[in-house]
């Protein structure tokens, strides 16, 4: 019922002659390499396209002919608990769209990254002691697509909802908190989420056994404004640059990984038959959700650019300007 009613709600929007941007999106960034096979939960953003970043760590209100900001919550990047990072360069490590190569090397990919971090984020990715590129996750910041494929599911807000993010954030203390089983990316995504629309997400104590998924999350922010036409629900596809790594992989909730990944579902099926059975009946009634099924069209760094230049300048009801 609830997949029956998500997908009518974008098929609408679909067809609907209305700019494929909106407020905030969900930016589900699907699993990659090593990390990715053993932990397929893949990774998830928030944009906020009349929001922009003063410093990595300080967010201000865009101008005109911004493109907004992505915020997430990293493991190891400086010791701060959120990053914000323009939209262009957090998805393909550059300023402007016209600058994306359509094919990218891994040194391609490394320039890229590290020309951008001198330039706008040594406060969170300072050199190394010999003036060189460092090493750890600040890589996660920029350049994203060049790692993975990423589907966004996007709603409303109003400015003045904006403007109380961008005070609540600045006014709290940005200190680490990251933890990969109760204060992910997936949790601080919900958090952020739940500010503009109360109890809108929530984690799935079945799905994902009390933990909170990027999955999860944009299903909840998915069905949220399935149920809420007002809110204007866009799901779209934001294509992997080819080159650097392999295709990205799909992103996976925690009985799910255990139902379709070989590596935990043989051993279960080999020392308790029952587990996976039970486990796939679990996943049949709650977990399931196909991202790709609602991200009607695809998005070139062009079109994205173009689009939320837009988004950030469009008038909106509620702004304190």
């Amino acid at each position: 019922m609830i997949r029956t009613q998500l997908l009518a709600a974008i098929v609408l929007l679909g067809v609907t002659p209305m700019p494929a941007y909106a407020d905030v999106a969900l930016l589900l960034a699907q699993p990659y390499g090593r990390s990715g096979a053993l932990n397929p939960a893949g990774h998830i953003g928030v944009y906020l396209s009349r929001v922009c970043a003063a410093t990595p760590t300080v967010l201000r209100r865009c101008q005109a002919g911004e493109a907004g900001v992505v915020i997430s919550r990293y493991n190891r990047v400086g010791d701060f608990d959120w990053v914000a990072v323009a939209l262009i360069p957090y998805l393909y490590a550059v300023e402007q769209a016209v600058d994306v190569p359509a094919f990218a090397s891994r040194d391609t990919v490394h320039a890229l990254r590290d020309s951008y971090r001198r330039a706008h984020l040594r406060e969170v990715a300072p050199d190394s002691p010999t003036g060189a590129s460092p090493v750890g996750h600040w890589t996660q910041l920029v350049g994203a697509v060049y790692d993975r494929q990423i589907i966004a599911f996007s709603v409303r807000t109003t400015a003045a909802q904006d403007d109380e993010l961008i005070a609540e954030f600045n006014a709290g203390e940005n200190r680490r908190r990251f933890n990969i089983l109760f204060r992910n990316c997936a949790d601080f995504a919900r958090d952020l989420i739940n500010r503009y629309y109360p109890r809108a997400i929530r984690s799935s104590f079945i799905a994902d056994l009390g933990f909170t998924t990027p999955k999860q999350i944009a299903k909840g922010l998915a069905r949220y404004g399935a149920q809420r036409p007002e809110l204007q629900l866009s799901g779209y596809l934001i294509p992997q640059i080819p080159g650097s790594r392999p295709d990205s992989g799909r992103a996976r909730g925690v009985i799910e990984s255990f139902v379709k990944t070989k590596k935990y579902a043989v051993p279960l099926t080999i020392v308790e038959p029952w587990v996976p059975v039970g486990l796939a009946a679990v996943y049949l009634v709650t977990g399931r959700f196909n991202p790709h099924q609602f991200a009607l069209q695809s998005y070139q760094p062009n079109d994205i650019e173009a689009q939320a230049r837009l988004a950030a300048d469009e008038p909106a009801e509620g702004s304190v300007e």
